[in-house]
């Protein structure tokens, strides 16, 4: 009787913590159009607006890190995955700015959330093979995409934008399922394992933009555009990876990921309300769609 007990307790903790933690990270990687999109507006590259996104988060864990007297060593194997990590969190963020350029951000970031079925699409390899009601979900979220990607009188959809931002979740997947399932990695803290993350992607772009002939700053200009790269380095990047990561961590990765659902929420309200995109029925109707057959699969089954 004792022993039910202490499970049932540990059980509720982890759903204490991974709950909101899923939350908080649909919630703040949906404002990555808040802050980017005026950058881009302003002509600053998709390379500098990353690398000081990269740049600014690492010095915010790093300081966190030293101040909280954690140690920042790690074995040869666990590098080796965190590398992994860096490139995946990397590209999925690279694929995301670039598909800006392309269609809406609201829409751009909405589609993202495909994310949760592709998680569940890669646990079939990893022999966790998906119930009817997952199956169920894959098919109708699917349908939602293929209508909110579908242009109108209102608005039309640049194919390329789209597979941009599915290139986005599918890395995105990836990244969550390493992170849930990869013992290796366990017994590092999500903070160092955020910090080294993001270091990886910080590398990259100043490489890139070592290579470039344009200047490292430019399009960044006056207080608002730095405040930007600091609201960017901390909420859809610092807060967004760390709570990723304890959420997966606590509930696993399928539940965290549908909590995801309060990405295009934010992501939609704010291009509607601070960038004036157009919020067509298509787009609406894509969006129930997909955030209802997702939210089907979670409640639906206990895998």
């Amino acid at each position: 009787m004792k022993m039910h007990k202490f499970q049932m307790n540990t059980i509720s903790k982890n759903a204490m913590i991974g709950y909101p933690a899923g939350i908080i990270t649909g919630i703040t990687y949906g404002l990555n159009p808040l802050f980017g999109i005026p950058l881009m507006n302003e002509g600053a590259s998709v390379e500098s607006i990353l690398f000081f996104r990269y740049l600014f988060a690492v010095l915010m864990l790093g300081a966190f890190l030293l101040m909280s007297g954690q140690k920042f060593r790690v074995s040869a194997k666990q590098a080796g995955i965190l590398l992994v990590l860096g490139l995946l969190y990397t590209a999925s963020s690279i694929f995301l700015f670039e598909a800006y350029n392309y269609i809406a951000s609201g829409l751009a970031t909405t589609l993202i959330f495909v994310y949760p079925v592709l998680v569940a699409i890669i646990m079939v390899f990893l022999r966790v093979v998906p119930s009817w009601q997952v199956w169920l979900a894959i098919v109708a979220t699917f349908v939602g995409v293929v209508i909110m990607t579908q242009g109108d009188a209102a608005q039309a959809i640049d194919p390329i934008g789209v597979l941009l931002s599915l290139g986005s979740a599918t890395v995105y997947a990836f990244f969550i399922v390493i992170i849930n399932r990869n013992k290796t990695i366990g017994s590092i803290s999500n903070s160092l394992l955020t910090f080294y993350t993001l270091s990886v992607g910080a590398v990259i772009f100043l490489a890139k933009l070592c290579t470039s002939s344009a200047p490292m700053t430019q399009g960044i200009e006056g207080a608002g555009a730095w405040l930007s790269l600091l609201g960017l380095a901390f909420l859809p990047t610092v807060v967004s990876t760390a709570s990723l990561a304890i959420s997966t961590r606590n509930i696993g990765a399928t539940k965290a990921s549908v909590l995801g659902v309060f990405e295009p929420i934010t992501a939609i309200l704010v291009g509607t309300l601070v960038f004036g995109e157009a919020l067509t029925a298509n787009i609406a109707t894509g969006i129930l769609i997909a955030m209802a057959a997702v939210t089907f699969m979670i409640l639906s089954t206990k895998r």
